[in-house]
């Protein structure tokens, strides 16, 4: 195989793998696929959001086990068995009779959030190999394809609920989804050969270019670093804006004067702003390097807590229409930033397990956006929750205005 030939394979490629991460995103769509499941056996709310909590630790566990698979039997063979693990989960669920909720853990949290999240870390991790010319723009489109699974897989569902196919039916068909299309994309995943020559990627003087000498570190030299910890704990504030507000998006909305079926259309704008937000800032990452893009995401994030915060405060509807999407677009360049900061500061030779210690930071968002619908509740309002969100978001860029080198 020729040169051209080889290089331009992964396009192909990443299409694939563009797929494989949207039917594996129907995971965050779980505000919907909860919906037959309480109505059919009257399961509570805290019952159900521990399957959530659940879901989104097996997937990070899900992570680091793609990144052991990956090195012992093979990135296929890997792939393979997160298809089984997700498929099966998923279809499986569709057959609870209600009786155990704890069946609900086993199916859908354990098998499908540890099957996606095997999934998740091997084809990112994999294909991003592909592209080291272009490494933000492949994050990015890989990014939005998980993140718009929510949009497009979830209203699917919504859907197939309320036809003939049922809760049951429609379960079955999630799974068959992603075993089908896991398995087609295990055919063709593969890591580039090592001398495979790509194009050289394009360097860009500015003043916002990096200092350091690029190498790669294993996850142990990762860990000891300060710059880490400083990069995972704005990470940490980041994410958890985006994600505190995508837990209470419909309710906020209702809360400034909107009517039942624009903010049920809000939330769909906030899911489509959120995979905007991962394609541009891959495309920031690859135009103007890792230091302004991630300027600038910070920066964003502080504009979105500060403008709902002020939509709140005085109720208005237009201010929220923007502060949600804004929120939107800077939840989206989360994702994007922890797999273009891990290459660009770790490498990529321990790509794999690095990725997957720093997507942990969803595990510590998702406690922060609890802790903001305990304080809703608490002061009957959504004053305080962003007044702690907008800080959380100021110390984000601080954090990230230290940050120098590895």
């Amino acid at each position: 195989m020729n040169k051209t030939t080889k290089t331009s394979y992964r396009w192909f490629l990443l299409a694939v793998a563009v797929l494989a991460m949207l039917v594996s995103g129907i995971i965050y769509a779980w505000s919907i696929l909860k919906v037959p499941l309480a109505e059919d056996f009257k399961w509570t709310a805290s019952q159900l959001s521990l399957n959530f909590t659940l879901t989104m630790c097996f997937f990070y566990l899900g992570g680091l086990l793609g990144s052991f698979l990956s090195r012992k039997i093979g990135v296929k063979l890997s792939t393979v068995v997160s298809a089984v693990l997700a498929g099966s989960g998923m279809a499986l669920t569709g057959f609870l009779s209600g009786s155990n909720i704890f069946i609900l853990y086993v199916t859908y949290a354990l098998m499908a959030g540890l099957g996606i999240g095997i999934a998740y870390n091997v084809v990112i991790s994999t294909v991003n190999a592909w592209f080291p010319d272009k490494k933000g723009l492949c994050t990015g489109c890989l990014m939005m394809g998980f993140g718009a699974s929510s949009l497009i897989l979830g209203n699917l569902a919504d859907s197939l609920f309320k036809s003939n196919l049922d809760r049951k039916g429609t379960y079955i068909v999630l799974g068959l989804a992603l075993l089908i299309i896991l398995l087609i994309a295990s055919i063709f995943i593969k890591k580039p050969d090592e001398n495979m020559i790509f194009p050289t990627p394009k360097k860009k003087k500015n003043s916002f270019a990096e200092d350091f000498e690029q190498k790669d570190y294993s996850a142990k030299d990762m860990l000891k670093r300060f710059t880490f910890w400083r990069a995972f704990i704005l990470l940490c504030f980041a994410t958890a804006v985006g994600n505190s507000v995508i837990s209470f998006a419909r309710d906020l909305a209702l809360s400034v004067g909107a009517e039942v079926a624009l903010a049920t259309t809000l939330v769909g704008v906030l899911a489509v702003c959120n995979g905007l937000g991962r394609i541009l800032t891959g495309a920031m990452f690859d135009a103007l390097g890792r230091k302004m893009t991630m300027l600038i995401a910070t920066i964003l994030t502080i504009v979105a807590a500060g403008t709902t915060l002020l939509s709140v405060m005085i109720t208005s509807l237009p201010l929220c229409i923007v502060g949600l999407c804004l929120t939107g677009l800077s939840y989206g360049s989360c994702p994007t930033m922890v797999s273009s900061f891990t290459m660009a500061f770790y490498g990529q030779k321990h790509f794999a397990t690095n990725f997957s210690i720093m997507n942990c930071n969803l595990l510590f968002a998702s406690f922060i956006a609890t802790a903001c619908s305990s304080l809703q509740t608490t002061f009957a309002g959504y004053t305080v929750p962003f007044i702690l969100l907008l800080g959380l978001a100021v110390i984000a860029l601080i954090l990230n205005l230290s940050i120098k080198r590895p």
